[in-house]
């Protein structure tokens, strides 16, 4: 008997469905920028990037950001595109039903991505976990796997992970998780309100919930203990870095010798990684949503070069 897709009864993505698993899964496979889409229905895209992650869209929520994100995808086509979880909210799709249009919008850019010859590969994570039944299985042409190893184009291996296995409350408590999920949404509402406000007063984006977490000290404790928790379990297994997202936070710096990429999320901080086609990371901070003119980007040269822990370019 067939599997149903794990976004059965989702509008726009029930069709997902179809096609078959391709060998080496789990593990990233061999990129071809000349590979074609077997349907013919659309050209291919020329790829600007060797690879983008993206991660935390929480689409089926109303903090999600989904007119920026089209506005980044279109201008960023790569020849793989990583979905580093937490792309659909399942926990909050099941307390309140909540899908507009452009949450569709956002799922049929990336099926058209996938059809236009990029690779998409979707890690799920805690929010959308449901996934992670269906690892080892292609759907619509994205591929899910619960983990995945990148290799960049200097020949680094990178592990791609979501991240909450290393989140002590998901792991030890996960009914606080659910509280924390809940809070989370609710400081958002404000955040909304608060920033209709300034923007009528003349004031820019101002968030809230990012101020609290640089404010109370557990909450930078715990932001420091995951990185290194993460960034350890990489050195552990061999790789040499490490992308992840799950705590909402963009960030890329060495932690003891193993590099340490969190791509940020779609909710507030709006931040994508880049992969050049030289093997260069960058930390794209997406201005689209607040009015900004153009995205700032973080920076992190070939294995060629001394690896920087950040540098902002103007």
């Amino acid at each position: 008997m067939a599997r149903q897709s794990p976004f059965h009864g989702v509008p726009g993505l029930s069709y997902l469905a179809r096609g078959g698993w391709p060998s080496g899964a789990g593990e990233a496979l061999p990129i071809d920028p000349g590979r074609n889409d077997e349907s013919g229905h659309e050209p291919l895209e020329r790829a600007l990037y060797r690879a983008v992650f993206i991660s935390d869209l929480h689409l089926g929520t109303a903090g999600c950001q989904a007119a920026p994100l089209l506005a980044f995808l279109k201008h960023h086509p790569s020849h793989t595109l990583y979905l580093v979880g937490d792309i659909i909210d399942g926990w909050q799709l099941r307390r309140k039903w909540f899908w507009p249009q452009a949450h569709n919008d956002v799922v049929q850019k990336l099926l058209r991505r996938s059809r236009k010859g990029c690779r998409v590969v979707f890690v799920p994570g805690n929010h959308d976990e449901f996934a992670r039944q269906f690892d080892g299985h292609n759907f619509g042409g994205i591929e899910v796997a619960n983990e995945a190893v990148h290799t960049t184009a200097d020949g680094r291996r990178l592990w791609v992970v979501h991240g909450d296995h290393f989140d002590g409350v998901i792991q030890c408590a996960k009914w606080l998780a659910y509280v924390g999920d809940n809070a989370y949404e609710f400081t958002l509402r404000m955040n909304r309100h608060l920033n209709s406000l300034r923007a009528r007063m003349g004031l820019p984006y101002w968030s809230l919930s990012q101020y609290l977490k640089h404010k109370v000290k557990s909450a930078l404790n715990y932001v420091t203990d995951f990185e290194r928790a993460v960034a350890a379990e990489a050195r552990a297994r061999g790789y040499q870095g490490v992308v992840c997202g799950h705590i909402h936070r963009a960030e890329m710096r060495e932690i003891d010798g193993t590099l340490y990429c969190n791509d940020g999320d779609w909710v507030e901080s709006l931040t994508a990684l880049v992969e050049h086609h030289d093997g260069r990371l960058e930390l794209v901070h997406w201005g689209g949503a607040h009015g900004a003119a153009m995205a700032q980007r973080d920076v992190a040269p070939p294995v060629a070069e001394p690896v920087a822990e950040e540098q902002t370019m103007s």
